[in-house]
């Protein structure tokens, strides 16, 4: 399948935003039924990742731990004054690979894909692509 953009607008400076429903569809339009499904972000600080989507502290608490190993406030060389947001998008790290099993997304029972803002608000982009086994 072709690479498809997804446009994804961020509230807050730092916060996780749910795009499972939105991977979900780029899946079923690409007709593969058996495969991956890769979504990359191109971005220096932002990130992706897989986690639980069912209890909201948990986004809370994955953004405070973040926090803590690199606060937005602390001595950087950066003089953009987003060090903070590129260190944590390093740690968090840019591409996630679901599989793909009759036509769905394999992803456990309380799992979700999550773009990770680290310097918003702003307007983000996801690459998704979803290949045949």
């Amino acid at each position: 399948m072709n690479l498809k953009t997804v446009t994804v607008r961020t509230e807050s400076s730092q916060q996780m935003v749910d795009i499972t429903a939105t991977v979900r569809q780029v899946v079923r339009e690409s007709g593969i039924t058996r495969g991956t499904c890769t979504i990359f972000i191109p971005h220096t600080t932002a990130a992706v990742t897989v986690n639980e989507n069912a209890d909201p502290d948990v986004r809370r608490d994955i953004i405070n731990i973040l926090e803590a190993m690199a606060p937005s406030k602390g001595k950087y060389l950066h003089s953009e004054g987003n060090a903070h947001a590129h260190a944590k998008a390093t740690l968090v790290g840019p591409s996630v690979s679901v599989f793909v099993e009759a036509g769905q997304l394999v992803l456990g029972t309380w799992q979700a894909i999550f773009l990770c803002e680290f310097d918003g608000p702003r307007t983000r982009n996801a690459l998704i692509r979803v290949t045949e086994a």
